[in-house]
């Protein structure tokens, strides 16, 4: 097994030159997949509480949520599209609530994004080589945060979630790989990507235990009284959205219980608009997984 080497986050992303975050996040460079036969640099979001002496003295160990589109979940300056702020976001509700988690932050790999986030062939874009990410994630990633880190290694401690084609890959994931992940979230997922191959994929799978925040913007498109055909692309989104929650309460998630649904009125497609919806998400599964 490749054996990483971690380094503070400022070590490897200098603040004089413009970079900023919130609490302890280490960097290991290069990490290698050999399923993907690519690298990628992984962070790691350690909270508040795992370097205190009582809590190394302890033994304590934390639930893990893997997080795609890394570039983009701790530093504006690294960020292709602006930041989730998932740095302070947990500082926060690790001193409110005593809430805290291990976020792996896991990069995209630029232009094989869409390849990696489906499972599925779209003929226009793409895609396809999903199992081959979640294998990397699963196989390879998982065993080296789990073997460096005080982690909670069982599958009901343990997440994915992303936006957009994230979310694609992070619903597919916790049915696919139902035996490493048990929570999932899924932030304006790009259902409609591969013909829409994802809903009879979950139609036909069986029931996961575990619980699933799925959400969506009104506005996902665009749209206005103005910009007629955006604001169709955008009732189309959200109500594919609809779609998939109605699937997965019929397979028995319960709202509110397995399933969180959040229907944001006016919301964009952007990390500004995940980022406001990321405390429900983390406290939605934190409340029970610590």
């Amino acid at each position: 097994m490749q054996k990483l080497s971690w380094q503070p986050y400022h070590a490897v992303f200098p603040a004089e030159e413009g970079h900023r975050i919130s609490g302890n996040i280490k960097v290991s460079r290069d990490v290698h997949s050999p399923a993907l036969n690519n690298d990628r640099d992984i962070l790691v979001y350690l909270p508040p509480s795992y370097c205190t002496s009582m809590s190394e003295a302890s033994g304590k160990r934390y639930p893990v949520l893997y997080m795609h589109d890394g570039q983009n979940l701790f530093d504006p300056a690294t960020s292709f599209a602006g930041e989730w702020g998932v740095d302070e976001v947990l500082e926060t509700l690790a001193y409110e609530t005593g809430l805290e988690a291990i976020v792996v932050g896991i990069p995209n790999s630029g232009r094989g994004r869409l390849d990696e986030y489906s499972p599925f062939h779209d003929p226009l874009r793409g895609g396809g080589k999903g199992n081959l990410y979640l294998s990397f994630i699963a196989n390879r990633l998982k065993p080296l945060i789990d073997a460096r880190f005080r982690t909670l290694p069982e599958r009901k401690h343990t997440g994915l979630m992303g936006s957009s084609m994230g979310g694609l890959i992070s619903l597919y994931g916790f049915f696919h790989r139902e035996y490493i992940f048990g929570f999932a979230g899924v932030m304006s997922p790009a259902l409609w990507f591969g013909q829409g191959a994802i809903y009879d994929y979950i139609q036909n799978a069986p029931f996961v235990p575990g619980k699933i925040y799925l959400d969506v913007g009104t506005r996902e498109e665009g749209g206005s009284m103005k910009a007629l055909r955006s604001l169709a692309n955008s009732r189309r989104t959200y109500g594919g959205v609809r779609r998939m929650k109605r699937i997965l309460m019929r397979k028995g998630y319960r709202l509110n219980r397995q399933l969180c649904y959040v229907e944001e009125r006016w919301a964009g497609h952007n990390e500004a608009a995940w980022a406001r919806r990321l405390p429900t998400a983390l406290r939605f599964f934190l409340e029970t997984a610590n």
